[in-house]
Parts: C-alpha cells; sequence; structure tokens
C-alpha cells in the first residue's frame, strides 16, 4: 500500500509539474509581444521580467545597440527577467528568439526601429457611407409561384455571405442592377459569378415567375450600408483612419467588403445613455451632400475604416498633432479619451485597467474604464458611435476606443495604434 501510494504521489507532481510548466508556457507567450518597434536615435527601455532568455539577431551591422552593445556579431544573448536597453542608429529591423528558461521555446519576436511619426488625432464624429464590391447575400428564401407550389431557387447555390459580382457576364455593382435582370429574364437561368470566402466560384439560379409576374429568386441581399462613428487620426499625407474596428453587416456578421464609399460631416442630435444589459448610442444626422463630403472610403478592415480626407477638410476634422505611442510604451492607469458628444470634440479622463502585449485580438488589446464624470453624465459611459475615439497618454496617441462592455457601459476595449496605422 505504501508502495502505491508513493507513486501516485510521484504521478500526481508530475502532473502538477506539467501542468504548472503548460500554464507558464502559455502564459508567457500570450503576455509577449509579437513585434517591438522602436524610435530610431532614441534610446527605449523594456522592463519584461520573466523568467525567460532569448537571442536576437540583426540585418544591418551597428545599427542597433542592445544593452550598450553593437549588434554587429551575428547576435546577441539576453536575460530578460533584467530591464534591457535598445537604440537604432538608423531604421533597421531585428528577430529576437525568445526561450522560457532558456530552453523551451516560446516565439520569435520581430524588431523593428523606425522614425517617429506624428499624426493630427481625430475625435470628430462623422457619417460613414460604404458600397460593397458586389451584392452581398444575406440568406435565402422560399419563393411561392403562380402555380401556387413553393420554391427555393437559390438554396445550396447562394449563400450567407457571398458576394454577388457579375450576372450573365454583367458587372453587379447594385441592388438595382440585379432587378433589372429579373424583370427581362423571362424566367431563363442565371449565370452568377460569386465571390465566397475570397474565392470565385460560378453558379446558376433559375428565377421562379409569382402570382403578381414578376421574377424572384429567394435571396436576401445589400449592396451598401451607413452609420455614424469617430475619427482616429489623420497623416500628414492626407490618409485617415476611423472605427478601430471594421464594419460588419449586421444580418451575417460578414466584413463588408468595401467596393467605394464616403465620409461625411455628422451632426449628433440625441445621446442614448448606456445601461447594464443595454448599450448606449450617439443618434445623429449625416449630411450627405457633395459640399459635405469628408473624403473617400478606400478600405475596411478588422482595424479600422480607411480612407483619404479632401485637403480643405484637414484643419474642419483635425486637432493637435501627436506622436505615435507604441504597445510597450502603453501603461495601466491614467489616460484620456477625445469624443464629440455635444457639438465640440473634448477630452475625458479614463483609466487603462488591462493590456493584452500579445496582441492576440487587435480590436481588444486594452480594457478602459471612462472615470470622468462629466462623460458618464452624458452618455453613462461608452456607447455606439465612440467607437474610434482616440486614446492619450503620456502626450502620445496610443489607441482607439472599439467596444463596450455590455454588462458595465462605463468599461470597454481598445486597439493599439499601431495596429491602425498599418493599414
Amino acid at each position: 500500500m505504501k508502495k502505491k501510494y508513493r507513486s501516485w504521489l510521484v504521478a500526481a507532481l508530475i502532473l502538477n509539474i506539467i501542468v504548472l510548466l503548460g500554464y507558464g508556457i502559455y502564459y508567457y507567450k500570450d503576455s509577449f509581444p509579437e513585434e517591438i518597434r522602436i524610435i530610431t536615435g532614441k534610446e527605449e527601455k523594456l522592463s519584461f521580467r520573466f523568467p525567460i532568455s532569448a537571442k536576437i539577431e540583426g540585418e544591418t551591422v551597428g545599427a542597433l545597440e542592445v544593452n550598450k552593445e553593437p549588434l554587429d556579431k551575428g547576435s546577441i544573448r539576453i536575460n530578460l527577467s533584467d530591464a534591457i536597453t535598445m537604440e537604432a542608429s538608423e531604421s533597421t529591423s531585428a528577430t529576437m528568439e525568445v526561450k522560457l528558461f532558456g530552453i523551451i521555446p516560446l516565439k520569435r519576436v520581430e524588431i523593428s526601429a523606425v522614425s517617429p511619426q506624428s499624426v493630427v488625432v481625430g475625435g470628430s464624429a462623422i457619417g460613414i457611407h460604404v458600397e460593397t464590391k458586389g451584392i452581398l447575400v444575406l440568406g435565402t428564401t422560399s419563393v411561392v409561384g403562380e402555380d401556387k407550389m413553393t420554391y427555393e431557387p437559390a438554396e445550396n447555390r447562394l449563400k450567407s455571405g457571398d458576394y454577388i459580382i457579375e450576372v450573365n457576364d454583367i458587372r453587379m455593382t447594385e441592388k438595382e442592377d440585379l432587378m433589372k435582370l429579373l424583370k427581362k429574364s423571362d424566367g431563363s437561368t442565371l449565370r452568377c459569378k460569386v465571390r465566397r470566402n475570397h474565392e470565385t466560384i460560378e453558379t446558376a439560379v433559375t428565377p421562379v415567375r409569382t402570382a403578381d409576374g414578376t421574377y424572384k429568386i429567394g435571396t436576401w441581399i445589400r449592396d451598401d450600408t451607413q452609420g455614424i462613428g469617430t475619427l482616429t487620426y489623420i497623416t500628414p499625407d492626407g490618409k485617415f483612419g476611423a472605427l478601430g474596428h471594421g464594419i460588419t453587416d449586421v444580418d451575417t456578421g460578414v466584413l463588408l467588403e468595401v467596393g467605394g464609399g464616403a465620409a461625411y460631416d455628422a451632426e449628433i442630435i440625441r445621446i442614448i445613455k448606456g445601461e447594464p444589459g443595454t448599450p448606449g448610442e450617439l443618434s445623429g444626422v449625416i449630411h450627405r451632400s457633395e459640399s459635405e463630403r469628408l473624403g473617400t472610403v478606400s478600405k475596411n478592415t478588422a482595424q479600422g475604416i480607411f480612407g483619404t480626407v479632401k485637403e480643405n477638410c484637414r484643419l474642419q476634422l483635425g486637432g493637435r498633432s501627436l506622436e505615435l505611442g507604441f504597445k510597450q510604451e502603453v501603461k495601466k492607469g491614467k489616460a484620456s479619451i477625445l469624443c464629440e458628444i455635444n457639438g465640440s470634440v473634448n477630452e475625458y479622463e479614463i483609466e487603462i485597467q488591462q493590456i493584452d502585449y500579445s496582441n492576440r485580438n487587435h480590436a481588444k488589446g486594452l480594457v478602459l474604464k471612462i472615470t470622468d464624470e462629466k462623460l458618464i453624465e452624458l452618455t453613462g459611459g461608452i456607447v455606439q458611435g465612440m467607437s474610434g475615439s482616440p486614446i492619450l497618454q503620456n502626450g502620445k496617441l496610443i489607441g482607439a476606443v472599439t467596444h463596450v462592455f455590455i454588462r458595465d457601459s462605463t468599461k470597454g476595449y481598445g486597439t493599439f495604434i499601431e495596429n491602425m496605422i498599418e493599414n
């Protein structure tokens, strides 16, 4: 019995060691950034305090110093349980192989030395109108024919999330294009070119004649969408970023593929305060006239909406010019956001409570809490329409607001600004 008991203890000890080791690998791998950016000509101090060793290899001899030692001997080995310094004399790149306890490989980190970059911070409410690249299929349904029979002409041919880009070799840019073809189809089969999961496929759908003499293919479709968000920044050459997250279709959850679009002046006319379980909203009017058009929208990505601002609108939209702050510069504690609530852009206090340096979910790298009583009184916290509000800390632009916590509208997520700038 003693031998069995001892064997069980040894097995339990080994199991605990394996579990702890697995957790340690997961924890440190998840807590370490995928990429580190530093500013050329400026010493950067990094403090991870992890029981991790690393080997750094550079591309340009002598361009990067680590702990005052030039990286010109092929590689430098460092211990990340201590603070380290990095300084680059010019734009360069290096790689860092990170190992737990100096033995277990964790990840490969890219190190980039870049020139200082400043942008004009936003905070203004803007109206966004985007057109899809093709006609978005929301879903399919049945059709009752003139013979009183029920048909499903698009079943297993078109799927939710598909983009119809051509029908009978005719380019589809808006719903009306498809409606015209259906009207004169006389029930003949339509040859459709469809983009599905970034692949182009061909299918065919035969319209059904209904009792009122019209032809239908039993498909719900959409070709554009619009809403109100917040401008995050404008670069010196007039490029802008907004929202901090992509525009997805409300019915399918699919990230919309933008075929074109524009940003317009918007006026906030009503504030619906956030409550536990119900997100609030900035309700407003989008002035969709050419004179009120602020710029064009060219990209819709998971990191936000991007485009170009008209030259005569840059002063209207922008505020002060600030340098970008990278992930490793972001700290827990006091920060602020810029947003337009009551007709002007104002700065409000927040607290950064959690930081995910691994950047696993780009839209949720930061957890923040609204601490400014004025903003809480006005909105209840973070509301829809505030997505893209610039996050400032220590005189730098470090990120943008992306989401609100449904159960607590004073809290929400943010993205690192470098995620947006990359686009």
